[in-house]
């Protein structure tokens, strides 16, 4: 095995274990010294030599075990695309859209992640109709993956004049950003549409068609990106989101050809499955896949979600609660 121990005396994971390598290479070579220049030391040293040997390999392995956990936390997927979309209920959707992606961004700060907006398109009360954002961290996708789903919210609306309870919906979609891409995209396949991104900033903003929208042919798959500052950087975005939504399509066919073989306890990972309902009326917001509830839902709101995803990566069955 060659390594190279000076780089690994400058890594804190591997420099003790390449002191004690390098320690041990020493030995060896002043016990074949000692065999080449005295024979009736030969029995002894031999039996030595076999033992640094051995303990050698075992550092070695350590070491590349090591070197091997931090290549694949390196390829970790620590950057996703997050989109949110309205869904039935009209108004109240939309601003249920917008409430989650807030839920997101708050609990992005608290993880000390870093969000960025890719596109917004809202309503006339603010609700989100579809939004895209970008969030890189450590683990970003591990930990938000089991997201992606339909949620239904349960409340009175403040635009409700005889106090009755609307049920409306919201689609999440977490889609991971890799740094090795398995999937090509054929230009040819690609339409482009350029236009004047809206919304604040400088005075050039609304004069430059710099908002790209990039619509995939052969899926009929469109994404947009708004906020970078050149048309070349929201089409690089733009072809980026792209990239990902059409790998995911490709790993999503694929693990539905074992989905009669194994089928997960916290669902197929499909948007459009109902994986939660937050319930305002009565305080609770229940995750039907582990059929476990929480309460404090405006807290909850605020981003404290922590709890809720501890329990979907722990697998936690809890008591099935009335809807």
């Amino acid at each position: 095995m060659s390594l190279d121990l000076e780089e690994l005396k400058k890594n804190h994971n591997t420099s003790y274990l390449a002191g004690e390598l390098d320690r041990l290479s020493r030995e060896e070579g002043e016990v074949r010294e000692m065999m080449a220049g005295d024979d009736a030391m030969h029995e002894l040293a031999s039996k030595e030599l076999k033992y640094i040997q051995e303990q050698k390999e075992v550092l070695e392995k350590q070491i590349q075990d090591i070197l091997n956990k931090e290549k694949e936390e390196e390829e970790m997927t620590n950057e996703i695309v997050l989109e949110v979309r309205a869904g039935a209920g009209g108004d109240e959707a939309s601003l249920f859209a917008w409430e989650l992606a807030h839920m997101y961004e708050l609990f992005t700060t608290m993880k000390g992640w870093q969000w960025k907006t890719n596109y917004e398109s809202k309503n006339e009360l603010g609700g989100y109709k579809e939004a895209s954002f970008e969030i890189k961290g450590k683990g970003v996708y591990d930990m938000l993956r089991y997201e992606t789903g339909v949620h239904r919210v349960q409340r009175v609306p403040t635009t409700e004049k005889n106090g009755r309870v609307h049920t409306s919906t919201a689609s999440v979609a977490v889609l991971p950003i890799r740094k090795k891409v398995r999937f090509e995209i054929n230009p040819a396949d690609l339409d482009m549409e350029y236009s004047r991104s809206g919304g604040k900033g400088g005075q050039n903003v609304n004069k430059v068609e710099t908002a790209v929208r990039l619509i995939h042919k052969p899926t009929g798959l469109d994404v947009r990106s708004t906020n970078e500052r050149s048309q070349l950087a929201n089409r690089e975005k733009a072809l980026m989101i792209l990239t990902v939504k059409l790998q995911q399509l490709e790993e999503e066919k694929e693990a539905k050809k074992y989905a009669g073989e194994r089928k997960s306890q916290i669902g197929t990972g499909d948007r459009s499955e109902k994986i939660r309902t937050y319930n305002f009326s009565q305080d609770r917001i229940t995750d039907h896949r582990i059929k476990k509830s929480w309460h404090n839902l405006p807290k909850i709101m605020e981003g404290n979600i922590s709890d809720i995803i501890d329990s979907l990566l722990s697998g936690v069955v809890g008591d099935e609660e009335e809807e």
